[in-house]
């Protein structure tokens, strides 16, 4: 049984709470919060756990084992550090920190100190996408060609980071999750139309071997929209997330060229094939819980969690090339 404590009571913060407590693997201990009347209402359901305003409680209690942080992006690298410091486990809310150079820490400090990081990607433990990867890794779309993804909606505006590092961020984990290769460079478009972060985005990822992934996010949009197209060489696949049932459709269509005389463009004969449509089934387990699982799981087997700290590192590179690339009107910009 692992002791736990979770800083953070806003939006994540009880999602996590009601997790931890319904676990049979983990005792909540602690709740912190800046917000004594906020933690007061979360917690009122759970009477057995102790409540703080002050997150040092937490670090000086030695039986404390790992903390779930859910707190605005700024503090993700201070709070993570002190618990890493002070060898507690720790549960990150995405993205890892506001920096390179502060992931990077907090990964060489887990290492060290020889304990988990791990990153709540939570899209990662969904029954879409872990299907959509036993789809791809079984090798019936054939190679991969592209991703193109779009993700909008009303609001949340967020104050302190833009509509990449809320919206898109679940893409690039779920990219990063699915297949086993690395982008080479970025371009990002935005534009802020309230405050000074970006409200709409186009993100273009490079790959090698003729991969590209596309990534549509907008804080400003009338209607919800969460649909994502994976092309392949031979089957091609839908996922849209906000559909009760049929979630994934796989589509047995695609193109084959005829390139007889790479001289003569007019010798490119491309045929067209379209097939039948095949919807499989999705596992409904939350989400939620599966990341929680894992992250109990690799802390009680000494391993890497599937959403580690260098999943999150890759993400968090990704982040803050793009942000880079809309400060230089879209440039690409290389990823290291």
């Amino acid at each position: 049984m692992l002791n736990i404590a979770v800083v953070g009571c806003g939006y994540w913060g009880p999602n996590l709470i009601r997790n931890f407590m319904s676990s049979s693997n983990t005792n909540l201990t602690w709740a912190c919060d800046l917000d004594s009347a906020r933690l007061g209402n979360v917690l009122r359901p759970y009477p057995g756990v102790k409540l703080t305003t002050e997150f040092t409680d937490i670090i000086n209690d030695a039986s404390v084992d790992a903390v779930a942080i859910a707190t605005p992006v700024a503090s993700h690298f201070p709070l993570a550090k002190a618990c890493l410091e002070n060898g507690k486990h720790v549960l990150v809310e995405k993205p890892l920190a506001a920096k390179v150079s502060q992931g990077e820490e907090l990964v060489k400090l887990a290492e060290k100190n020889k304990l988990v990081l791990m990153c709540d990607h939570t899209f990662c433990y969904t029954g879409a996408v872990r299907k959509i990867k036993e789809v791809i890794d079984s090798g019936a779309l054939g190679k991969i060609l592209y991703y193109d993804s779009v993700r909008i909606n009303l609001g949340l505006f967020q104050h302190d980071v833009n509509v990449i590092w809320d919206l898109a961020v679940h893409d690039l984990a779920i990219v990063d999750f699915l297949l086993d290769r690395q982008p080479v460079q970025v371009s990002a478009h935005g534009i802020s139309h309230a405050g000074n972060k970006e409200n709409i985005a186009y993100v273009t990822l490079t790959y090698q071997n003729s991969f590209i992934a596309h990534f549509h996010v907008n804080w400003l949009s009338p209607v919800k929209i969460r649909k994502t197209i994976i092309g392949g060489s031979e089957k091609m696949l839908e996922w849209n997330d906000l559909v009760p049932g049929e979630k994934i459709k796989i589509y047995d269509s695609g193109i084959s060229i005829n390139d007889q005389d790479q001289e003569k463009k007019s010798n490119l004969l491309v045929s067209y094939r379209s097939g039948d449509i095949y919807s499989p089934r999705i596992d409904n387990t939350e989400a939620l819980s599966l990341m929680i699982k894992e992250f109990i799981d690799s802390i009680v087997e000494k391993r890497n969690p599937l959403t580690d700290g260098h999943a999150a590192l890759r993400v968090l590179k990704i982040l803050e090339a793009a942000q880079r690339s809309i400060k230089a009107d879209g440039a690409n910009v290389r990823i290291e």
